[in-house]
């Protein structure tokens, strides 16, 4: 079924940020109305971001959720984090195979405020902060009973058509997609865990193990997410390539061992060679008996999406490593099959993710992960287009659209 709706350490201090948004601060139980919306029909509008068709969307108002039942609760949409994937189906109307052939309502990064719970509902109450995994399977085909949740050919996911997303203000969803939030990580935070749930899939897939040198292509939202989850899995070295200096300046800002600016006209062969002399400063305990191809990253995250990015990943990889591609590549790309079979290379995919959440809350909550620095701009549900444009010229890293209509619980 998809969405009915038609992981706070130290209390944060509020500081002045993009659109006169104040940056998020502890929400105390006692502050949030918890009232289902429905009690108070007049006090509630279900503000609601609605792509009609390629390049057209709208804020309308949409009805109120019903109330929850079995084992669903009723959510206040708290945070969304603007995702390639939402501007994307703005600007195209498509994804690969996912096309939109009627209204749908966009976001799927979210984080949510319990309002009601329906009868079979345990461990949350109304009040409780949440973060929301918006994928909904069907449970009983074998690969969701074999834990491949995430390949169910019947997947319901917010915001890939025809599902509808969460940029509303108020959504029914199942209690068991729910994360509860401690008190140590922010509902903005929340919201965080879905593209972070990403990258810990494919440090996962890869998989990542102490020591590696991990070749992260691309510095965008996920590439970052994808650096700062290997350097958590336990890399000892993550370098990062992109087009952009500005990124890349951000990228060592974060923790990048070392970063790599990818210039036009620079050949495929250049850039390999001067990479793999970077990996030899970091790793030089190569002995002279081993060829040049092991003088090279054990892991490739390719995060782009390009396939330039994909051969680079391929000819700087290690004899015997792995490249897991992140980004979605186009639908036919040319690669050196024969390089990966003679070299025993790895190529695998990934897609969305699948038991990550609880890790990542832990990640976030211990610590290990800060995802913090990555919010760049803040806009109110009100100024959602306005959102939506500022990512698509590329502003940013993260863009999060606060969803509540009580100002009070936005700031």
């Amino acid at each position: 079924m998809a969405p009915t709706a038609a992981p706070q350490r130290e209390a944060q201090k509020t500081t002045p940020t993009t659109n006169g948004i104040k940056s998020p601060k502890s929400i105390n139980k006692a502050d949030i109305l918890v009232a289902h919306p429905l009690d108070q029909p007049q006090q509630r509008c279900n503000l609601t971001l609605v792509l009609h068709e390629k390049n057209k969307m709208e804020l309308e108002q949409r009805p109120l959720p019903p109330r929850p039942r079995g084992n669903e609760v009723t959510l206040a949409t708290h945070t969304v984090g603007i995702c390639g994937s939402d501007v994307k189906y703005w600007k195209d109307g498509k994804i690969g195979n996912f096309i939109l052939k009627k209204p749908m309502v966009l976001g799927h990064e979210t984080s949510a405020i319990v309002m009601e719970v329906g009868d079979d509902v345990k461990g949350l109450v109304p009040g409780d902060k949440v973060a929301v995994e918006v994928g909904l399977p069907c449970s009983i085909c074998s690969l969701c009973k074999t834990g491949k949740y995430n390949l169910c050919t019947q997947m319901a996911f917010a915001a890939t058509p025809p599902y509808d997303g969460t940029l509303t203000r108020y959504f029914n969803h199942p209690a068991d997609f729910c994360f509860k939030l401690p008190e140590r990580v922010s509902l903005e935070e929340g919201a965080l865990l879905e593209p972070l749930a990403v990258a810990v899939h494919a440090c996962q897939r890869a998989p990542i193990n102490l020591n590696d040198i991990v070749l992260v292509c691309g510095a965008g939202a996920v590439g970052l997410l994808s650096m700062l989850s290997a350097k958590a899995f336990g890399a000892s070295h993550v370098i990062i390539t992109d087009i952009s200096p500005n990124r890349l300046q951000f990228a060592r800002q974060l923790g990048a061992s070392a970063t790599y600016l990818c210039e036009r006209g620079t050949s495929l062969e250049q850039m390999s060679n001067e990479l793999r002399d970077i990996v030899s400063k970091l790793k030089p305990a190569v002995t002279a008996q081993d060829g040049p191809d092991s003088v090279g990253v054990n892991v490739a995250l390719e995060c782009s999406g390009a396939e330039s990015s994909l051969n680079l990943a391929m000819q700087t990889v290690a004899v015997g490593g792995t490249i897991v591609c992140v980004g979605c590549q186009p639908d036919k790309v040319t690669v050196s099959l024969n390089q990966a079979i003679t070299q025993e290379i790895d190529i695998k995919g990934v897609f969305r993710y699948r038991n990550c959440y609880p890790l990542a809350l832990s990640l976030v909550e211990s610590g290990r992960i800060n995802l913090r620095p990555l919010v760049t701009h803040r806009f109110r549900l009100e100024d959602a287009i306005q959102a939506f444009e500022t990512c698509s010229r590329g502003e940013g890293v993260k863009i999060m659209i606060q969803c509540m209509e009580d100002k009070k619980n936005n700031e």
